[in-house]
């Protein structure tokens, strides 16, 4: 889990990036629209919608926002139309880099990751270019404190996760995509709380990025693609050692 979980310490240690940006609603409120397009309106009957939700309730966005954000998507009130749309590229030292996009225009958004790309000593690959590299995952993440790892481990083995790990504050657990918010349902009735439960594309295999010029490239590469308004998940397959992280962030 190298790639997902480096760039999100990464995000950790630069301080809350889209919050600082003030994108974090927006990029709720396209989710919200879109679990609500894909699945109906009731949080009760679509797992994707509620547990977009409930995420951005965690985040204090008002109500009268996610309720405009659910009628958009069913139809209820005008509002764009978003397409989601994957897109593939390569960052400095050979690192592959998968987009989520949420688009109401593809190829404005499509000529903006090519310019960003271009800037930051990158390439917009075609699309398969790199998806082979990534596999579709659920993940959902706990607090160490709320749970021991063995009745996690038999709540998760029972429910039918695929794999069980842990970083510096959280449990991490990887499902298959189709049983992720039914895993997540389970560990609910269990009396846990899981505060992340979200689709990836996690890594097959990892690129360890030693040079701490090329790593600090990587990371600017990633930042830019996430300052994108239309970027909603980054997943990539790098491994920056700590101690160069270190260097970079001190």
């Amino acid at each position: 889990m190298a790639g997902h979980n480096k760039w999100s310490k990464v995000k950790r240690l630069k301080g809350a990036l889209d919050a600082k940006r003030g994108r974090i609603f927006s990029r709720f409120a396209k989710e919200i629209s879109l679990a609500a397009r894909t699945g109906g309106g009731d949080i009760s009957t679509n797992a994707r919608l509620r547990t977009a939700v409930l995420a951005a309730r965690e985040q204090n966005m008002p109500g009268d926002t996610i309720d405009r954000a659910i009628k958009k998507g069913t139809g209820e009130i005008a509002g764009q139309i978003f397409e989601e749309i994957v897109y593939e590229g390569y960052a400095p030292g050979g690192v592959a880099i998968l987009l989520e996009a949420a688009t109401d225009n593809k190829n404005r958004t499509a000529a903006d990751l090519r310019a960003i790309f271009s800037k930051n000593h990158g390439n917009l690959a075609t699309s398969g270019s790199v998806a082979y590299l990534f596999q579709r995952k659920g993940r959902i993440t706990l607090p160490l404190a709320s749970v021991t790892e063995d009745r996690l481990l038999e709540i998760a083995v029972e429910s039918g996760a695929d794999e069980l790990a842990a970083d510096d504050t959280h449990h991490i657990i990887l499902t298959p995509p189709d049983k992720l918010y039914q895993i997540g349902e389970s560990l609910k009735q269990s009396g846990l709380a899981p505060d992340v439960i979200h689709l990836i594309f996690q890594p097959a295999t990892v690129i360890s990025v030693d040079d701490e010029h090329v790593a600090a490239q990587v990371l600017r590469l990633c930042e830019a693609l996430e300052d994108c308004d239309d970027i909603q998940n980054l997943h990539a397959n790098f491994d920056i050692p700590d101690s160069v992280l270190e260097k970079l962030n001190s």
